[in-house]
């Protein structure tokens, strides 16, 4: 079972059309929740940490403090901002450039790229399950770009002409960055460097690029449902200067204000999972201006397929007395038919639940 397997979705209306066409939204984006959801107010405003990839792995005090800092940001926060990271602002300026004109064509010219069934890549939606179920105020067009062997070429827009081109060197810078990332995260966590490394080499890396008309009843309807992601490591740019990315955290949603040309990085599930919790996956959404579309790129990086997903058994057995496993241990191939099953639906953390161990099960009750 492959990735690309494991998020088909039902046919859903175009957002983007749908938004141009009319000022009413369907009942089916209405979601008379959100009215009770807590927002932090500008006077409680937190920004999330700030990590310095230029004083990492640079051989001096630096080092250590910015280790220090990226640690705290995976263990408390599992958001943080990524500045001096290697990729070239004018190779972030292209992508940006070129998905704004892709979602800027016609609906029949978006659809040369659309979903196939059962699947995940293309563009369309992904997760719908049921007639029934609630939708999100937004479009996307999902790639596998890595490993290069699983690449549907076949969805890959041709306009821009540079597109292609462009999302190839695009993947390869952030496969980079993501392994200069996992290296020192292994080190925080007491590993070997290359511990992590290894899962991830030859691993799994998606891209998905939103888009999020604007909509008069902002306030009613969401971009994209609370979630955490059931990836390892993701990488969020920002397309265009419109906000929208909100965590959770105390119970309320903070927005992100992103940094220009900084990426936004969040520690996945798999993470979680094989930092035996030490690190955490946290739920985030999107929210939709009234008056202005929003763009954004996620790049989302996972284990090798031959990776087991579970704690890592080094961080088990680090001390004399060993720690107690908090998650199972499953295949990847398992892994994946699981979060398949947990539809996208606002319930925050549903894979990690159905991940952990729980304290009774340790003790051997039922």
């Amino acid at each position: 079972m492959a990735l690309k397997e494991a998020g088909g979705s039902l046919p859903v209306p175009n957002v983007q059309q749908l938004a141009s066409s009319s000022n009413d939204v369907p009942i089916r984006y209405i979601r008379p929740e959100l009215e009770l959801e807590r927002v932090s107010s500008d006077d409680e405003y937190v920004q999330v940490p700030v990590i310095d990839m230029s004083k990492l792995d640079d051989g001096d005090d630096d080092d250590d403090v910015e280790l220090a800092k990226l640690h705290s940001a995976c263990r408390d926060w599992g958001f943080f901002q990524v500045i001096n990271h290697g990729v070239a602002n004018t190779m972030m300026m292209k992508m940006n450039a070129d998905i704004q004109e892709f979602f800027n064509q016609s609906l029949h010219e978006k659809m040369e790229c659309a979903q196939l069934p059962n699947t995940i890549e293309g563009y369309g939606q992904a997760f719908v399950v049921s007639e029934e179920q609630k939708l999100d105020w937004g479009d996307m067009l999902f790639i596998i770009a890595r490993p290069l062997d699983g690449r549907n070429m076949n969805i890959w827009p041709k306009v821009p002409s540079s597109f292609r081109a462009t999302l190839d060197q695009y993947s390869t810078e952030l496969e980079k960055l993501t392994s200069s990332l996992l290296s020192s995260m292994a080190r925080n966590l007491g590993l070997e460097p290359g511990k992590l490394l290894s899962l991830f080499k030859e691993g799994m890396q998606g891209m998905r690029m939103n888009y999020y008309p604007p909509c008069k009843q902002a306030t009613k309807v969401i971009g994209l449902a609370p979630h955490s992601d059931a990836t390892g490591l993701t990488l969020l740019a920002q397309v265009n200067e419109v906000q929208g990315l909100q965590i959770k955290r105390d119970g309320k949603w903070i927005p992100i204000d992103p940094i220009p040309g900084a990426f936004i990085v969040n520690v996945g599930d798999i993470i979680e999972i094989m930092s035996n919790g030490e690190y955490k996956s946290i739920e985030h959404r999107a929210v939709v201006n009234p008056e202005k579309e929003r763009l954004s790129i996620a790049t989302f990086h996972s284990p090798n397929f031959s990776a087991t997903i579970g704690p890592l058994s080094n961080l088990l057995t680090k001390d004399k007395k060993g720690q107690a496993p908090n998650y199972k241990s499953i295949s990847h191939e398992d892994y994946l038919k699981l979060g398949a099953k947990i539809k996208l639906d606002g319930k925050g953390k549903g894979l990690i639940h159905q991940m952990k161990i729980q304290p009774e099960a340790l003790n051997g009750e039922k």
